[in-house]
């Protein structure tokens, strides 16, 4: 009886053992599949015309008639603060902040002043925002114009490499940007200042937010800022995207015209 139960006993033992390897080995083959599934590139829109120029830049470009006689614009700088050297914290916002401040064609506050001028508003209609990984510039403009369609792609060019960056409009910008820094100095922000090292230790995110350290905002030489944006702004690392109420080969023309001639960094 005993040899009997022993038997009966180990046979359900190697049948339990055979069983959970089983579902272990099925478990782990829906893992591999479902993280095979997560790596997989989402499908881009058949409607979205995207292509790439010789120097990497890419562009999207999605014709929509409604609202009627409108474009939304971007310039997608793929750089942000993660890849700010400690003597730059907060400079890659700071680009972002003297791209409303004089370019090649617009001179200081030119640029808001025309597209006011053309119905547009800044905040709703001009915008930009920085983040960790990404610089993104968004534009929205009429395109029952030409004029104003070919201005607003100048525009986007002039933000993709022709900045001023006047040193007058530099040091009047560090007042605005640490006032901005002082307001974001809540509770919210005290304890990401805490929770940050913990979560992302090790890692370049805990030590690199957008806004930056106040005291490399109040004294950073001028050299710095410049150098930051010689070294990302590059069309390799960019992306224009369109979509509105317009013609794309239009639109694909223009973006050739005003990005085809800016050079690719010859070190990727």
């Amino acid at each position: 009886m005993k040899m009997k139960f022993r038997r009966l006993f180990a046979l359900a033992l190697v049948t339990g053992l055979i069983t959970g390897c089983t579902l272990l080995h099925q478990g782990a083959g829906k893992d591999a599949a479902r993280e095979a599934e997560f790596k997989q590139a989402l499908p881009i829109d058949a409607q979205i015309r995207t292509g790439k120029l010789t120097n990497g830049l890419q562009y999207y470009i999605r014709q929509n008639g409604k609202p009627e006689q409108r474009a939304e614009l971007r310039l997608v700088v793929n750089a942000g603060s993660i890849l700010e050297n400690d003597d730059q914290q907060g400079l890659a916002h700071f680009v972002e902040h003297m791209s409303f401040n004089g370019t090649e064609h617009f001179q200081k506050s030119e640029l808001v002043d025309y597209l006011e001028s053309i119905g547009m508003r800044f905040g709703p209609d001009l915008n930009a925002y920085t983040s960790f990984d990404e610089t993104v510039y968004m534009l929205q403009v009429p395109t029952d114009s030409l004029d104003e369609l070919h201005t607003a792609f100048q525009i986007l060019e002039d933000w993709s490499h022709l900045l001023s960056f006047a040193e007058d409009e530099i040091d009047k910008e560090r007042g605005v940007i640490v006032e901005e820094w002082r307001l974001g100095r809540g509770a919210d922000q005290r304890m990401r200042d805490k929770q940050f090292p913990i979560i992302l230790k090790n890692s370049r995110y805990a030590e690199r937010l957008p806004i930056g350290k106040k005291e490399v905002l109040e004294t950073f030489p001028y050299d710095r800022l410049i150098q930051y944006y010689k070294d990302w702004y590059r069309p390799d690392l960019m992306a224009v995207v369109a979509v509105g109420d317009f013609d794309p080969d239009q639109i694909e023309q223009l973006i050739k015209d005003h990005f085809n001639h800016l050079t690719a960094p010859e070190k990727p």
